[in-house]
């Protein structure tokens, strides 16, 4: 627990950190920088043999993986016009449950073949791998070269989106704005939730439900399976009600609502039988994932687009403290309650998570709409 604590202590700092250092010196360093570190970091877990150890290796891998979302939020809101964003972000966000659903399968056999230090070292390897693709093929679209001027003006198609020219706001600047205040209040509320899932499930289903790991496994690769497809789908959907004619602001509005109720049914997920919980898990996580990638839009279509990477940091941030805090009072109130009466009482707070996010966001920026020069702070 504590080992998952600085990992996710350090997460925090490094979403900060790199969110400032992504809109500062581009998403192709900022993402290339990340990724550098991050793989090298994996491979340094193989190299330790203590506690202590595991402890250095998880702070550097925290850290440096809080490159990610600062970078990839930018290069969607750089190459793709706002109505197109929520599904690329659920799209590229998929892999993470893609991942979900790979690693037990993967990482036992690699464990069992060759140690398990191989399992970090390969790891390590395929960041690597990732960033001699990266290095050559990602650029913006105005360095793009052969960039088709029609998929260029595509791109551009907002017309009341400024460029990503200037310099950054900066931190302070944004802390001074309702806006920046929105998506971190929403980031706080929900991130926790997704943490709860990844963290908590296994004990779910063997203290309620008497399912060890080996019985338990097909229950969560089922889960992720579900949460993959359908969170695709949420963040399509948004896309196709613009296309549609509705407004960025009602479009992403609706969707986020609807995905807010789409988490309540989790409320019966400790009173019906194995696989309705599962489903009720999986329709839950679904609506968190679709919900997180137009959360994460709404700060390109509210920031300008050299700004976004501070923004998604502050956000990134908050939610990670979010996701400390929450596993571990999680594991204080089921140290204190029957296992069944816990686990209900921690799904209610994350089935209501959402709609009281959903209202405070929506006091806090009523409208999503590119906020002026001189906007007014909070």
């Amino acid at each position: 627990g504590m080992v998952n604590s600085a990992f996710q202590g350090a997460y925090a700092v490094g979403l900060l950190a790199f969110g400032w250092f992504v809109d500062r010196y581009g998403t192709k360093i900022g993402y290339a920088v990340s990724l550098v570190l991050w793989s090298l970091s994996a491979i340094g877990h193989a190299a330790v043999g203590s506690v202590r150890g595991f402890f250095a290796a998880r702070i550097a891998l925290g850290a440096s993986e809080g490159g990610n979302f600062p970078s990839a939020i930018k290069a969607v809101a750089l190459w793709f016009p706002k109505r197109e964003r929520a599904f690329a972000t659920a799209l590229f966000n998929s892999g993470t449950n893609v991942g979900a659903i790979v690693a037990p399968a993967l990482v036992p056999a690699i464990a069992l073949a060759f140690g398990w230090r191989w399992a970090f070292i390969l790891a390590g390897f395929a960041g690597f791998l990732w960033l001699f693709l990266w290095i050559p093929f990602y650029e913006v679209p105005e360095k793009r070269k052969g960039l088709d001027p029609a998929e260029l003006a595509h791109i551009r198609s907002d017309a009341e989106e400024r460029g990503n020219g200037g310099r950054p706001m900066g931190w302070g600047a944004a802390l001074r704005l309702k806006a920046t205040w929105a998506f971190i209040v929403a980031k706080f509320m929900t991130d926790p939730v997704w943490w709860f899932f990844l963290i908590w499930l296994p004990d779910y289903f063997k203290k309620t439900r008497g399912l060890v790991i080996k019985q338990s496994w097909v229950h969560l690769v089922t889960i992720y399976a579900i949460v993959t497809v359908l969170s695709i789908a949420g963040g399509w959907l948004t896309g196709h009600l613009a296309h549609r004619g509705w407004s960025v602001t009602r479009a992403r509005k609706t969707g986020m609502f609807l995905y807010a109720l789409c988490v309540l049914p989790i409320l019966g997920a400790t009173s019906v039988g194995d696989w309705p919980a599962v489903l009720l898990i999986g329709l839950a996580g679904s609506a968190h994932q679709a919900w997180s990638a137009n959360l994460f839009t709404t700060v390109s279509d509210v920031f300008a687009k050299k700004d976004v990477g501070t923004i998604v940091g502050l956000g990134g941030m908050a939610g990670s403290v979010g996701g400390i805090l929450f596993p571990w009072f999680s594991g204080w109130l089921l140290d204190r309650l029957p296992a069944t009466q816990g686990y209900a009482i921690l799904f209610a707070i994350c089935a209501s998570a959402y709609l009281v996010a959903f209202g405070l966001h929506h006091l806090l920026a009523p409208r999503l709409e590119p906020l002026t020069e001189g906007a007014k702070p909070a």
